[in-house]
């Protein structure tokens, strides 16, 4: 066990800093100058040129991935072109909370909704809950986040005011409500689905009509027996949407006005903020090895066959 461990947290290790130096290799093929980018195509030829050695810019690109290399080994992932006095770690350090509670709470909301859903679709296949499960999720697939958001905003905000406004202090656990709803509904849509698919497979196995000759209720089979097992393929899509949802909720910041790493990366990309672009494609692809790894060492104890495999 410990030496899969060591292998899967090594091979993991070593996807990030792929991942990373494809990004460095990109953005550095970009068309666009971020010198140009900050001091506008006027400036004067001395003042670009006493930019770009400041910034490093001037150096082989060689030499710039070594830099950007020891910044990241010792923890400041470097400065950003338009802030110098500030780290990237700093920078991020300040948005990340806010999109880590986001994509926390969308998911729970998700998971809290789409399980009990996709089970009881599955329970009565084709059966009237079912059409109507599948129509709730065909709705979260169908509604787009960025009309989603204004509507709870006007009937939540506005009308009932029972929820905080857009720009009302983001750190409240009030204000996580609306735009956990608008990014959490199309994963809600996904995972019920999926929910349904896997748990209509593992009742037709085998064990499970065993289940029913020795006489154990519904209930029991569905929520020890099947239950569990069709929760694997859930897992996975839920751990793979988390890193996603750290980088895709861009609208949902936009509308409810929030601080976020996804903003963050927006206004960075344009800007062509080359430290700040990398370090948030760094965190991203952190968390999105970090939780696939987590869900593998998950699935020995949802699964105990895969423990003992």
């Amino acid at each position: 066990m410990l030496r899969y461990l060591v292998a899967r947290v090594l091979r993991a290790l070593l996807t990030v800093w792929g991942v990373v130096t494809l990004v460095f290799l990109l953005v550095h093929l970009i068309p666009g100058d971020p010198i140009d980018a900050i001091l506008g195509d006027q400036a004067a030829p001395e003042d670009r040129a006493a930019l770009r050695q400041a910034l490093r810019l001037d150096r082989p690109l060689s030499e710039q991935y070594a830099l950007f290399a020891g910044d990241v080994m010792d923890g400041s992932l470097g400065r950003s072109f338009r802030e110098r006095e500030r780290s990237v770690a700093t920078m991020l350090g300040e948005v990340l909370p806010y999109t880590a509670a986001l994509a926390l709470a969308s998911l729970i909301l998700a998971l809290v909704l789409a399980v009990p859903l996709g089970a009881i679709a599955a329970l009565r296949p084709n059966g009237p809950v079912d059409r109507t499960a599948s129509m709730v999720a065909a709705a979260g697939l169908a509604i787009p986040n960025i009309w989603l958001g204004p509507l709870l905003v006007l009937a939540f905000g506005v009308e009932l005011r029972i929820l905080p406004l857009p720009g009302d202090d983001p750190g409240r656990l009030a204000a996580l409500v609306l735009p956990a709803i608008t990014v959490g509904t199309a994963l809600m849509a996904v995972l019920a689905r999926q929910t349904r698919a896997a748990l209509i497979e593992v009742l037709s196995e085998q064990y499970i009509r065993a289940a029913h000759a020795r006489g154990l209720s519904p209930r029991v089979i569905v929520a020890k027996h099947a239950l569990r097992n069709a929760l694997l393929p859930v897992m996975t899509v839920a751990g793979a949407q988390l890193g996603a949802l750290l980088s895709g909720t861009v609208i949902a910041e936009k509308i409810f006005e929030r601080p976020g790493l996804g903003t963050l990366f927006l206004e960075a990309f344009f800007d062509r903020d080359i430290p700040v672009v990398q370090g948030c494609v760094l965190v991203v692809a952190l968390v999105y090895v970090g939780v696939n790894l987590i869900v593998d060492l998950l699935y020995g104890v949802v699964d105990p066959r895969v423990r003992l495999a």
